[in-house]
């Protein structure tokens, strides 16, 4: 559940990745200067007043960083000189500051600073700027999250390693308009970062051996047992963050089964969002079995539109599978903190499927082209379920889908009118999640019963609709599923998958006798998703992949 921060965010890093990438070269022309400033001290106490300066930062041990700098003029005429034909409110909306983390003399990350962060007189009267970087908790300050950004997503944790490192950071305006502009260097500085061993349990390295009654018959197949050690130890250093369980099944059998921080095989995990794609599974049983005809089916045939707000005649062109596919054309959009639409501003009402009817449409929006994604449609889809089967949607999953997988560990969280929430949040075991994944790896059979139609299964991993995140390209989305590739030794392996906040996953891919299950817990932290994509791609799949 509340899955649009996580969304919202990852927009944002992608956004920072192509910024990071085009801006690289922009510091070939360094000038030594050193006006640049760090300190230790706790800014929450000082309030910004900050005056002792530091030398050395250790980075498991100190709990504050901050930045000091001062400017020779305000950012806006740097910005000026970069386009002086511009106006100032044109210019605060294409450019910023630009900041460059170099570790050991190499370039790490750039990034060119959201033109939205930081109150206006910041960029046009003050000089002197004070940016916090690091505290002990999460701290609604943009300097914060572009230090996660560095450190978790972007290499900054894989420079740190232990022993003793410099840390720079260089300042410069920049403005994206056409063409990415930079200008000068306007402030530069320079710290000792002292990364100490971090003492670890070795008892949690060596690959974990598969205990008994597990459900599923134990796979022989060989795998890279280095690689899954050596991933064991990133979880147990904290450098993959709050990892709870690894379950991996080729050709139908348990291969690996891992956990961590304290869960075990009989942990029930909230996956957030991957519950989503449970609302396609259940509906799909529902159509297979009559009680819904087909997801053509049109929203007005299961409510009065008429009745609610803001209705428009488009409203009646809203089918069951452009709420599948994220493309109804509500005005609904968990990615924008703006938008009218979000998950957060339904959760603070008491009944959701009013909230979602109420919403009006977007007035450019394509309906089954355009994609917004919009977790209040994905309860509308739960509600019709509910009206629609046997003893509603519940007793139905029960019977139609958990009951044939011999899944009995569950929990479904609830709308204000006691309906499963099908927007995010079920619990299951990790290893239960697997036979769910399976389902889909089988094209719907599960112990010679056809749950799921393979016509079903074939549409809900396609690629129905096409994403594009922050100007970045090539990602799908199917029935609530999502699709993706990940390369290994240049070589593409096509996957669909199940997705929620804090780094879980349910992973079915297309080639290879693969399925993978992820539960984590690193919910509304930057970088959940990042860190277990490198999980992926340089450790799990390797580790099984590799001759």
């Amino acid at each position: 559940m509340k899955s649009n921060y996580v969304l919202v965010f990852i927009v944002c890093l992608l956004i920072s990745c192509k910024n990071n990438s085009q801006s690289k070269s922009s510091n070939a022309n360094s000038t030594e200067i050193e006006n640049l400033y760090f300190s230790t001290v706790d800014f929450t106490k000082v309030k910004g007043k900050i005056e002792n300066y530091s030398k050395e930062f250790n980075l498991h041990n100190d709990t504050f960083l901050s930045i000091v700098f001062n400017l020779d003029k305000p950012l806006i005429q740097s910005l000026q000189e970069l386009s002086p034909t511009l106006s100032e409110d044109e210019l605060l909306r294409k450019g910023s500051f630009q900041f460059s983390y170099i570790v050991d003399k190499k370039i790490i990350y750039v990034e060119n600073l959201n033109t939205g962060a930081g109150p206006k007189a910041r960029k046009t009267e003050e000089l002197r700027q004070v940016i916090p970087l690091v505290a002990p908790e999460r701290i609604n300050f943009w300097g914060w999250f572009m230090w996660q950004r560095f450190m978790k997503i972007n290499g900054g944790l894989d420079a740190f390693t232990e022993g003793n490192h410099t840390l720079s950071i260089e300042v410069r305006p920049y403005l994206n308009g056409d063409v990415l502009k930079v200008g000068p260097l306007l402030a530069k500085g320079n710290i000792t970062v002292e990364v100490p061993k971090i003492v670890i349990d070795e008892s949690l390295v060596p690959v974990q051996k598969i205990q008994p009654n597990s459900g599923w018959k134990i796979s022989k197949a060989n795998f890279n047992n280095n690689k899954i050690e050596a991933l064991n130890r990133k979880i147990a250093e904290g450098r993959f963050e709050d990892i709870n369980g690894i379950v991996v099944i080729k050709e139908g059998k348990l291969l690996i089964e891992e956990y961590f921080n304290g869960a075990t095989r009989d942990s029930i995990h909230n996956v957030r969002s991957v519950g989503k794609s449970f609302a396609s599974t259940i509906l799909g049983i529902a159509i297979k079995d009559k009680f819904i005809k087909d997801e053509n089916a049109l929203l007005k045939h299961f409510y009065d539109l008429k009745s609610y707000k803001n209705y428009s005649p488009k409203k009646d062109s809203v089918t069951l599978k452009s709420l599948l596919t994220m493309s109804s054309g509500f005005l609904g959009n968990d990615w924008d903190n703006e938008s009218p639409g979000t998950e957060d501003k339904m959760q603070s009402t008491d009944n959701w499927v009013k909230f979602a009817l109420d919403l009006p449409m977007h007035k450019d929006k394509i309906i089954g082209k355009d994609y917004n994604y919009f977790t209040a449609g994905v309860g509308l889809l739960g509600d019709i379920i509910h009206r629609s089967v046997p003893d509603g949607l519940v007793s139905y999953a029960d019977k139609k889908l958990f009951a044939p997988l011999e899944i009995t560990n569950y929990k479904w969280f609830y709308t204000p009118q006691n309906v499963a929430y099908t927007g995010g949040g079920i619990e299951l075991r990790a290893i239960d999640f697997a036979k769910y994944g399976q389902l889909y790896k089988n094209k719907g059979l599960w112990n010679g019963k056809q749950i799921l139609t393979k016509t079903w299964v074939e549409r809900s991993l396609a690629k129905q609709v096409s994403q594009d995140y922050g100007g970045i390209k090539g990602f799908h989305y199917g029935y609530l599923f999502w699709n993706n590739a990940y390369t290994v030794h240049d070589k593409d392996y096509e996957v669909s998958f199940a997705t929620g906040n804090g780094g879980n996953k349910i992973y079915v891919f297309k080639d290879i006798p693969l399925v993978v299950v992820i539960t984590a817990s690193a919910y509304g932290k930057p970088g959940a998703h990042k860190n277990v994509d490198k999980m992926m791609v340089d450790y799990i799949l390797p580790a099984i992949i590799e001759k």
